[in-house]
């Protein structure tokens, strides 16, 4: 059977984890249309008669500026390094140099594939020019358009990507769908929520810390630390009267039991830890160890 490890880079809201997501017909990875909402590798494992990819969504390349940045580059650098395969994606309205210029530094040392994502929302003409640009770049093996929210272009896509796998035993249980244990998802649930709600910097400075997770009879019991960098941050993560947080408590709690399928008691509290996002100790701690 085909077997291999296909990796998802590109810029930040690319739309790479809903392609990991549209893949697997299952929400793994969160998605806003914030930047950066990606701080960790993901792994989706797909598994059919016949092959198991299994996909890797990394977070957006950008310039670290904390340590966190540099965490989050540090997965996308070791995404390079196991890949059978490079999925190259760029949204099909983005500035086509910046892109080439990510893409050129990455150094891939496997084939890659240049999927032109979001063609829903330009015209035929702009993804001529979007394919003519990158046409000839020595990084680019193939080429295929597809929009990854409407699962336009998947199955072509699919093919492509089984057309470059080696073959071999399976690395996973056919039931597997990631690597990842359930209580990162909580958290990344949790985390989904605060960028839905909060606005300019707060969801940036926000880590998610699931300190609880107990199975009981009937239902699961959550406790969740949401963490933040300073006291009026605080504030407004709990807003007024804790009408903010409550909301908050309530959204994330119905994704999470979407996610399980069970019944859950979600507790959340807010705590501060100045400059967690260059203090090695918490960076470890939250999970981000690159």
């Amino acid at each position: 059977m085909k077997v291999g490890f296909v990796n998802i880079f590109g810029k930040p809201n690319a739309g790479k984890s809903t392609l990991l997501n549209a893949f697997l017909g299952e929400k793994l990875a969160i998605v806003s249309p914030k930047v950066q909402t990606t701080r960790h590798r993901i792994k989706g494992i797909l598994s059919e008669p016949g092959y198991q990819v299994i996909f890797s969504d990394t977070p957006g390349i950008i310039e670290p500026k904390y340590k966190l940045h540099e965490r989050m580059m540090q997965a996308v650098k070791s995404a390079l390094e196991d890949a059978d395969l490079a999925l190259l994606l760029v949204d099909v309205n983005d500035n086509l140099e910046e892109s080439d210029g990510i893409f050129s530094s990455l150094r891939l040392k496997v084939p890659a594939v240049l999927v032109i994502n979001k063609i829903d929302s330009a015209t035929s003409a702009r993804l001529e020019e979007v394919k003519a640009y990158f046409t000839g770049k020595a990084y680019v093996k193939d080429m295929v358009a597809v929009s990854a929210l409407n699962k336009h272009g998947l199955d072509e896509l699919l093919q492509k990507v089984l057309s470059y796998l080696p073959e071999g035993e399976p690395f996973f249980d056919e039931e597997n769908l990631t690597d990842l244990p359930t209580r990162f998802f909580v958290g990344e649930l949790i985390r989904e929520q605060v960028y839905q709600l909060y606005q300019d910097e707060i969801p940036y400075h926000t880590a998610v810390l699931v300190q609880e997770f107990k199975e009981k009879s009937t239902l699961i019991k959550i406790q969740a630390d949401i963490i933040v960098q300073r006291d009026t941050q605080k504030g407004i993560i709990l807003g007024e009267r804790g009408k903010m947080i409550k909301e908050l408590g309530t959204r994330a709690r119905k994704e999470i039991e979407k996610f399980l399928g069970q019944k859950v008691f979600l507790e959340l509290f807010v705590k501060v830890r100045p400059k967690w996002r260059d203090n090695d100790l918490h960076l470890k701690e939250y999970g981000y160890n690159g």
